[in-house]
């Protein structure tokens, strides 16, 4: 918070503080602040500061606020900024990629290339997405569970694009057998928790019996969120449980609520920002503690079907009730995702998961970053331009009411392409990047698929990444 002066400062027509009222005047709001202040004080606890028998001084953990100097080191204690303790599942960089410790890449915007560098750019970028076995399809769905929903007039135009997204998450959920009980959700960068809270919604009647027993909703979160949907579910026997930490760091086989039934997981994420969606598809199917279970399972459980008990032997979901072992996984298996992408300006190389699959066509880190910059063309190729700035977090795990930046290159860019050419550039761009983690996905066993799940007008990122067991692997 800036302040901008004491009272002393206020010009003689200014008015006066409230009766009661703190007396330091806030010169960025023009105004007087209105906390109470206590008996025979003139300022309140934040702007003790200002009078010269005040004994506060900042707080070492966090300058916005003040402590009493007398209270300093019981307030360390409790600050809200203190250095807390770091839960079991926290393990540093666990999901940062194989070159987490390289030296990043200088950040080179496009408008300080030449136009030979930006031609050739383009040149591999053509070549590359020429020869890609992998495209988008148009497959836009909705789930009846969210109808109600979308015709409530009460909504505005707002939440009825975020509830267009979430029924078609669903439906797709559906429709590739992942939506049913007997498993675990886990949803990466949850924000408000609005996916899982559908998914309940969908299952909840579907078999009651069974479902609050059978069915865990994992919400990771790297930010405290306000207005929280999940707390509205304490009470119906659904297992929820929120994890605030960074994607980067969370070790799924640790988690209790993941240990404790072993359930199969599925992986859910509405809009996970650049680096985010590759921290999660690490999370989710490199997490060393159950990495050998990731493959599909013999038999990929449908809508209807419960989950197998686990096996006394193992501790491991088997669907085989001779099958057991000795050493079994701590988590179950991972039975597919969806996922909806965007912001891939915000990827790096050195989270990436595709990184394999750009060397394999003879692209690396140079080209990664350029084409990365050039994917927001794809969102903003038809909107003026602003000065180019790097972000400021490549790994934003933004929520429910988050607007996406866009990431904008400078007028100098302009001559170079048309607007529609640059659009067309920006989407193969992120088709490119995005065909980098089907390519990861396969490798690990699963198969890809890339979908337009909403139109256009409802968001420009409007591209789901999802993922299920070849079909020989299914019954």
């Amino acid at each position: 918070m800036q302040h901008g002066g004491s009272a002393a400062s206020v010009s003689s027509n200014m008015a006066a503080p409230a009766s009661g009222s703190c007396g330091f005047f806030v010169e960025k709001k023009k105004r007087f602040c209105k906390m109470i202040v206590g008996r025979g004080r003139r300022f309140c606890g934040e702007h003790a500061t200002m009078e010269r028998s005040s004994s506060r001084i900042v707080c070492p953990l966090d300058p916005k606020h003040t402590v009493s100097e007398d209270k300093l080191e019981k307030h360390l204690k409790k600050c809200n900024s203190r250095e807390k303790d770091k839960p079991v599942y926290y393990v540093e960089n666990i999901n940062a990629g194989s070159a987490d410790g390289d030296e990043p890449l200088p950040q080179v915007s496009l408008c300080e290339r030449s136009r030979a560098e930006l031609q050739s750019l383009l040149d591999k970028l053509r070549t590359a997405t020429g020869d890609l076995h992998c495209d988008v399809d148009d497959r836009v769905l909705s789930h009846p569970v969210v109808e109600e929903e979308l015709n409530n007039p009460q909504n505005g135009g707002s939440a009825h694009k975020h509830l267009k997204q979430q029924s078609s998450i669903v439906g797709h959920l559906e429709e590739l057998g992942l939506l049913g009980g007997g498993r675990c959700f886990v949803e990466f960068g949850a924000g408000r928790g609005k996916l899982s809270h559908w998914i309940h919604e969908a299952l909840k009647d579907r078999d009651p019996l069974k479902t609050s027993e059978d069915l865990q909703l994992l919400l990771v979160e790297r930010c405290s969120t306000r207005f929280k949907v999940d707390g509205k579910h304490q009470d119906t026997g659904a297992q929820f449980e929120r994890l605030q930490v960074d994607i980067q760091h969370l070790d799924l086989s640790k988690v209790p609520l993941i240990r404790k039934k072993k359930l199969p997981l599925v992986g859910i994420g509405k809009h996970l920002c650049g680096a985010a969606t590759d921290l999660a598809l690490r999370c989710l199917l490199d997490t060393p503690g159950h990495r050998a279970e990731t493959a599909p399972p013999p038999k990929r459980l449908k809508t209807s079907e419960p989950a197998a008990e686990p096996d006394p032997d193992s501790g491991s979901v088997s669907n085989d009730p001779g099958a057991g072992s000795d050493h079994g996984p701590v988590s179950g298996p991972v039975l597919g995702l969806a996922v909806a992408l965007c912001c891939h300006h915000r990827c790096e190389w050195h989270h990436y998961v595709g990184q394999r699959f750009f060397l394999q066509l003879g692209l690396g880190p140079t080209e990664f970053s350029a084409f990365c910059r050039m994917s927001s063309w794809a969102t903003c190729g038809l909107r003026p331009t602003r000065q180019d700035r790097p972000p400021q977090d490549v790994t934003n795990q933004g929520g429910d009411d988050e607007e996406h930046e866009v990431a904008e290159e400078p007028d100098a860019v302009d001559g170079f392409l048309s607007p529609d050419e640059r659009q067309t550039v920006g989407r193969l761009c992120k088709l490119l990047i995005d065909s980098g983690r089907v390519h990861f996905l396969s490798t690990r066993g699963f198969r890809g698929r890339l979908s337009r799940y909403v139109d256009a007008s409802v968001t420009l990122e409007n591209v789901l990444l999802t993922a299920t067991p070849p079909p020989d692997c299914s019954p």
